[in-house]
């Protein structure tokens, strides 16, 4: 006899699937540290990361430290360090990543930053405080979607061998109700439309921030610079718009070659990886992040491909490189924008990331920077 009782399994898995959308949402969603907008009051590295993602928190803070004289970059891409003493978090992890040989070269030494603490720890400021929105609950809330396709398959097979089986038996068995699957899949349908995942890691408190500090005109940032130092001004318009952007006013061909050199080369590594995780490595370092940070003004992006667990991955690129990455509009421009320039920009660039725990791939997800990324990214 097949009558109602036959669709109690697909009753259970559509309503825990429904659930576990419901709460993975919830976690999206919230917020543990809300705080209002601080205007253009934002720190320079927090700004960076907004814009660009872990690549561009690097980008930001070596140019920072070459503007002090406390480090020089070869065109050859080889960072030497001219002085002992940290600034912050990231100069500490750019130091510790660099070695006690005091030099290193660019493209290993960045990939190793973008997946310091130090660095990760401003993705989990930013989405503590409603600007971004954490990777790990997106990659949770995007699987409980898809296990509730899963459960509204269910139904439909169930639905289809229950009426084969009633007509097996003659017309001696019970029919099932037509009602009990209808409102199944109607449960799941819904649920599925009503929890669509938002586009992108940045919010729209995230967007509503950069455009206050994206305003056309040259953004200093009141905090995060090295005291009585200059060049406030260009490292505002790198951390906002990446290398492309703030080239000119940088002055500084040498050292703008070999970071977008850098970036190049790791966005090259970073699709070979994600080609590799695709193409059937299964090892834990050939994982791919599917990008939310990344592209720079000049249309670039990178993607990454990171191993372990991580949260922010990716680098920002300013190299013309592309991934597959979905991007997230951040700012207030266009409808991939956050800045004022292109239609894929952020503060003139625009964002990409990589997701996962507190570390990013070693190329990009990205994650821009990673931003980028990570892919920039990224990656994030």
């Amino acid at each position: 006899m097949w009558d109602n009782s036959f669709f109690i399994v697909p009753a259970i898995l559509v309503v825990a699937a429904v659930l576990y959308v419901d709460h993975t949402g919830r976690r999206v969603r919230h917020v543990p540290h809300p705080k209002g907008l601080p205007g253009g009051g934002l720190p320079l590295l927090s700004a960076a990361f907004l814009a660009g993602g872990p690549g561009r928190v690097f980008d930001t803070a070596l140019v920072r430290m070459h503007l002090a004289e406390r480090a020089v970059v070869s065109r050859g891409g080889t960072v030497t360090l001219t002085h002992d003493r940290p600034y912050d978090a990231v100069d500490e992890a750019i130091m510790t990543a660099v070695g006690p040989t005091g030099s290193r070269d660019l493209g290993p030494l960045r990939a190793d930053v973008m997946r310091s603490p130090a660095v990760q720890a401003l993705g989990d400021e930013l989405a503590d405080r409603g600007l971004l929105r954490h990777p790990d609950r997106l990659k949770d809330a995007r699987k409980a979607r898809r296990l509730l396709w899963l459960a509204v398959g269910a139904v439909v097979l169930f639905t289809v061998l229950s009426f084969v089986l009633a007509g097996l038996d003659d017309g001696r068995g019970d029919r099932p109700a037509v009602w009990v699957p209808v409102v199944l899949l109607a449960l799941g349908l819904v649920t599925l439309f009503a929890s669509r995942p938002a586009k992108g890691r940045i919010t729209p408190a995230g967007q509503r921030q950069l455009s206050l500090m994206n305003t056309g005109k040259p953004w200093t940032p009141g905090s995060g610079l090295y005291p009585r130092a200059t060049g406030g001004e260009v490292l505002g318009a790198l951390a906002l718009g990446g290398l492309a952007v703030a080239g000119a006013e940088l002055a500084n061909e040498e050292l703008q070659e070999a970071m977008i050199g850098a970036a190049a080369q790791q966005a090259v590594a970073q699709q070979a990886a994600a080609r590799g995780a695709f193409g059937g490595s299964s090892s834990g370092s050939g994982s791919s992040c599917s990008a939310s940070y990344a592209s720079d003004s000049s249309g670039s992006s990178d993607s990454s491909s990171c191993g372990g667990a991580v949260s922010w991955c990716g680098g920002s690129s300013d190299t013309g490189t592309s991934s597959g990455c979905g991007s997230s509009s951040g700012g207030s421009s266009s409808s991939h924008s956050c800045g004022s320039s292109s239609s894929h920009s952020c503060g003139s660039s625009s964002s990409h990331s990589c997701g996962s725990s507190h570390s990013c791939g070693s190329s990009s997800s990205c994650g821009s920077s990673c931003g980028s990324s990570c892919g920039s990214s990224c990656g994030s």
